[in-house]
């Protein structure tokens, strides 16, 4: 399973909010390979001078591989029984990132926080790429994630990846061990690939991120003021304004010899609220602003205008009525779609979901058929850092297996092309293609980056309202529907259940065929099964939209983006969404008064 949420993963659906927000053959190694040499970490050095933090990576990497599995290192004695190995494969991960966070609500700060953390991971692999430790079930065994110093004492540093390494290599033996058992008694596996894929190594080190300088006390201030907004709605119990920045290096060394240190910075500004109607029907609507830098965040007045038109809509929606299950025409907004895509194919083309027992591998034997219709395509680029001038959240140098950030070209004319592959291998796939993703402390997998849709069959908005009307009117419809927003959603992709999916949007409207006008509605979500939902697609719009995200999935939550464009479905099915058993605040909130309000809003720092 898994999940888009807005920025700075907000759990909104819950009661609290939580901040997280081609075709080749299989190439891959069948029999163990010799014992990995790393080169030694002075010759390996790029001209430039390496940052203490690598350079303790590199010596320690190298130490541990060396002398890991030999006779100079024994066993210890909870592993006595275990036969001695010697890792074939160790890398180290470092995430060294400052951030700053402020909130507020109800016009009053919240939290004001710095933060400077450094995590290793930590991956040791046993046995040879064919098979190893992470066979199956047990892919989590390769990782032991830890806590860094903070201060480049390479000493200290040194230490604390000896103690994650040590560690790291007791799970890997444990695990091999059980690895080897379970082979004895099961049946044939149906994608006997290898388990890790042999990649060139890759040498790249970026200049460390800056520092980060954040003036505090001029956010605190814009951030009070927009709160502030909603101290004017009664109705809206709940908001949460966050202007979050960080300033990231992310290093990556293994006994391939691979050396990458890329900096990544962004600044996020977040705006939810919330609400619920009398019949106890909670709900949500979020804004998010996103720049590689706090001060490229947009100006106090566009943030503020968009915060009471976002007031307002949710306003709004408490009194709207409850639509009724519904199966006929609608359009999806591009934000709307781009959700759509993410959650109803993107997820499917991820590598490892064609590869496992579980796994229901619904596009698996489609290569090089249509799977939507052929005026769509859709890649996948994390190359990219914007579109159209708008900042992505997928884009990336490195993936966390350091490999490079690559385009893949998904879908071409409507015919599946590839898969979004990780260094684990499937059958006719045994290269990772740079979508390797993982929060900290998890193992990567195939993810998307930024997953975007474009169109050949691109109409104008107002024709294609005009389809829809007509589309309703032929299936006999009064209405077809228009999704403005969506939130959220999720996908299941294993055999046990049933191939579905579902998105909840946020602001959907009937759209009459006699000319009333348009109206809200609320209480629905979209429901389905991807192929049937995606080859109802008839048309789109020509301007795309840009939805900026957090995808939550097995390897964690990380950024993700979507863009597409409006399209004209001829048939989606929507359901009632859960009703709510809690009745609206019994007592009214306390007045507000005006001048206390407006103390220590900002009229500057726009």
């Amino acid at each position: 399973m898994s999940y888009s949420l807005p920025l700075v993963a907000l759990a909104l659906v819950a009661t609290n909010v939580a901040f997280a927000s081609g075709p080749a053959q299989n190439a891959a190694a069948t029999q163990a390979v010799a014992t990995p040499q790393v080169a030694n970490p002075q010759a390996a050095a790029p001209a430039m001078q390496e940052p203490v933090l690598m350079q303790a990576m590199e010596t320690e990497l190298h130490r541990a591989i060396a002398d890991l599995g030999s006779s100079a290192a024994p066993v210890a004695s909870t592993r006595e029984k275990a036969t001695e190995k010697k890792p074939y494969f160790v890398s180290y991960s470092v995430a060294d990132a400052e951030s700053v966070t402020i909130s507020a609500q109800y016009g009053a700060i919240t939290n004001s926080t710095a933060n400077h953390g450094r995590t290793a991971d930590v991956q040791v692999r046993l046995g040879s790429p064919a098979q190893d430790n992470t066979h199956d079930a047990h892919r989590a065994s390769a990782l032991t994630t830890m806590s860094l110093p903070l201060t480049d004492d390479r000493a200290a540093i040194e230490r604390t990846l000896w103690y994650a390494t040590d560690r790291g290599y007791g799970k890997a033996l444990d695990a091999l061990e059980k690895v080897k058992t379970e082979q004895q008694v099961r049946a044939r596996e149906e994608d006997v690939s290898a388990d890790f894929s042999e990649e060139q190594p890759e040498m790249e080190i970026l200049p460390k991120e800056s520092p980060l300088s954040i003036d505090r006390a001029a956010w605190e201030s814009r951030v009070r003021e927009i709160s502030g907004v909603f101290r004017s709605y009664p109705n809206i119990f709940y908001d949460a304004v966050v202007m979050e920045a960080t300033h990231e290096t992310d290093y990556f060394v293994s006994s391939e010899g691979s050396q990458v240190a890329a900096p990544n910075h962004v600044a996020r500004l977040v705006v939810v609220a919330r609400t619920r109607a009398s019949d106890g029907m909670d709900m949500f609507r979020d804004e998010t602003f996103e720049a590689d830098s706090a001060g490229h965040l947009p100006d106090q007045a566009e943030v503020l205008a968009k915060t009471a038109a976002l007031a307002k809509g949710l306003n709004d929606l408490r009194t709207a009525p409850i639509t009724e299950p519904y199966n006929g025409p609608a359009i999806l907004s591009g934000r709307a779609a781009a959700v759509f895509f993410h959650e109803v194919l993107g997820h499917r083309l991820e590598g490892q979901r064609q590869r496992g027992d579980e796994e229901g591998e619904t596009f698996t034997k489609l290569l090089g058929k249509p799977i939507l219709p052929n005026f769509l395509s859709v890649a996948d680029d994390p190359t990219l850092a914007q579109y159209n001038g708008y900042p992505l959240s997928g884009h990336y140098l490195y993936d966390s297996e350091g490999q490079p950030a690559r385009r893949v070209q998904l879908v071409n004319n409507g015919v599946l092309q590839t898969f979004l592959m990780s260094r684990l291998p499937v059958a006719g796939f045994s290269q990772s293609n740079g979508h390797g993703r993982a929060e900290t402390g998890k193992m990567p997998t195939g993810r998307q980056g930024n997953l975007i849709v474009t169109s050949t069959k691109a109409v104008s908005d107002e024709k294609l309202r005009q389809m829809l009307k007509a589309e309703a009117k032929k299936q006999g419809k009064a209405y077809g529907l228009y999704f403005e927003d969506i939130s959220s959603g999720f996908a299941v992709t294993t055999r046990r259940s049933p191939q579905a999916f579902q998105v909840i949007p946020l602001v959907v409207y009937r759209v009459y065929v006699d000319g009333r006008p348009d109206e809200l509605v609320r209480g629905v979500s979209i429901v389905g099964t991807p192929q049937a939902a995606l080859n109802s697609i008839v048309a789109t719009d020509d301007h795309p939209e840009i939805f900026n995200g957090v995808c939550g999935a097995e390897s964690g939550s990380i950024p993700v983006s979507g863009v597409a464009p409006a399209m004209l479905v001829s048939s989606i099915e929507t359901q009632r969404q859960a009703q709510g058993t809690s009745r609206p605040p019994i007592v009214p909130p306390p007045p507000v008064d005006d001048a206390s309000a407006t103390t220590g809003s900002s009229k500057g720092g726009r």
